[in-house]
């Protein structure tokens, strides 16, 4: 599955939501967002800019698959659907 070229700040966080990352704090145009996997908690930051570049987004959803222990392509069916 593709990424999408124009996705906002806001739209990524509210599909990371689907997995479990809530909103924590903003400080400017920052939103950070965590979630408690396996007793520790996972923290990360989304620039709230619209949009967010490719390879920004790429890294995001690298790390949040890598904490979820899935692969990108399953955690792109997750937060799109």
């Amino acid at each position: 599955m593709k990424l999408s070229r124009d996705e906002s700040g806001i739209s990524l966080v509210k599909k990371l939501s689907k997995v479990g990352y809530k909103v924590t704090r903003q400080k400017g145009s920052h939103i950070r967002l965590s979630r408690v996997v396996e007793n520790t908690e996972h923290h990360i930051t989304i620039p709230n800019h619209d949009p967010i570049k490719i390879g920004l987004l790429s890294k995001i959803l690298n790390e949040v698959s890598q904490v979820l222990e899935i692969s990108k392509e399953e955690l792109l069916e997750k937060i799109n659907n």
